[in-house]
C-alpha cells in the first residue's frame, strides 16, 4: 500500500472519527459538510495582500489592522499563503507533486536569518480550544524548507477574539515532534492496511456530520 498523505486536517478528521474521515478522504461518496464561510477566506485574501502588496484593508477588516501592522513590520522576508510539502523521506517537495506526503499551509512565514516567525490566521470567535498541533507540523515543514533556521516563533492569531496563541520551536524540539505525530498517522496507515474504519461518536455527530448511514448520526 502506498502510503497516504496526510494534513494536520485530516490528521484531526481521523482522529475525530475514522468512519467520517473514510467517507470524505478515502471513498469520497459523501460530500463534507464545509462549516467554514466565505467570510475566512475573504480575510485570509485581505491579509495577504495587505502584507504581500500593500493594498489598502478593506473597511469590514480594519479591526484588525493594529494586529497586521505589527506583523507587517516584522523584519525578514514574509511568504504569504506560503505552501510547503515533504516526501516520506523528508525532502521538500512542490506542494501537489505525486510524491508530496505531508503537506502544510503557512498564512503567514516570515524568515529572518536563522530565525522564522509563523502565523495562522484564525476567524473563529473564541481561542478556547485552539490547538497547537498545526504549528507543529507547519513547523516541522519549515524546518525543512529552510534549513538554515534554527529558532521558530508561531502563533494562532484570533482576529475576532483580539487573541494570540503562541508557541515557539528550536530545531532541538525535531525527534520529539515526529515522534508525537508519526505514532498519530502510524494509526491512519493501519485503517488504511486492515481496511478499518469505526465510527467515534461525539457531540458533533447529529447534526454536523454527512455520513448519514452511521449509527450515530441523528438525520438518518
Amino acid at each position: 500500500m502506498t502510503s497516504p498523505a496526510w494534513s494536520f486536517s485530516g490528521i484531526k478528521q481521523f482522529q475525530h472519527c475514522p468512519k467520517q474521515y473514510y467517507h470524505y478522504r478515502v471513498a469520497k461518496d459523501v460530500k463534507e459538510d464545509k462549516t467554514t464561510t466565505d467570510y475566512g477566506t475573504l480575510f485570509h485574501t485581505a491579509a495577504e495582500e495587505y502584507i504581500r502588496d500593500g493594498k489598502a484593508l478593506p473597511p469590514a477588516f480594519m479591526y484588525a489592522k493594529e494586529a497586521l501592522d505589527w506583523l507587517k513590520a516584522l523584519p525578514g522576508e514574509k511568504h504569504c499563503e506560503y505552501k510547503m510539502a515533504i516526501t516520506e523521506g523528508f525532502e521538500p517537495v512542490a506542494f501537489f507533486n505525486n510524491q508530496a506526503w505531508l503537506r502544510t499551509v503557512a498564512d503567514l512565514l516570515v524568515v529572518n536569518g536563522d530565525k522564522a516567525y509563523i502565523l495562522d490566521y484564525k476567524t473563529g470567535k473564541s481561542a478556547k480550544y485552539a490547538d497547537t498541533g498545526q504549528l507543529e507540523l507547519m513547523t516541522l515543514t519549515v524546518f525543512k524548507f529552510f534549513p538554515e533556521v534554527k529558532q521558530i516563533k508561531a502563533g494562532l492569531l484570533f482576529v475576532l477574539a483580539n487573541a494570540f496563541v503562541k508557541d515557539k520551536f528550536s530545531r532541538q524540539d525535531e525527534p520529539k515532534l515526529w515522534e508525537k505525530w508519526l505514532v498519530e498517522y502510524k494509526k491512519m496507515v493501519a485503517a488504511y492496511i486492515h481496511d478499518r474504519w469505526n465510527p467515534k461518536q461525539s457531540g458533533l455527530c447529529k447534526k454536523h456530520c454527512a455520513v448519514l448511514e452511521c449509527p450515530h448520526n441523528g438525520r438518518n
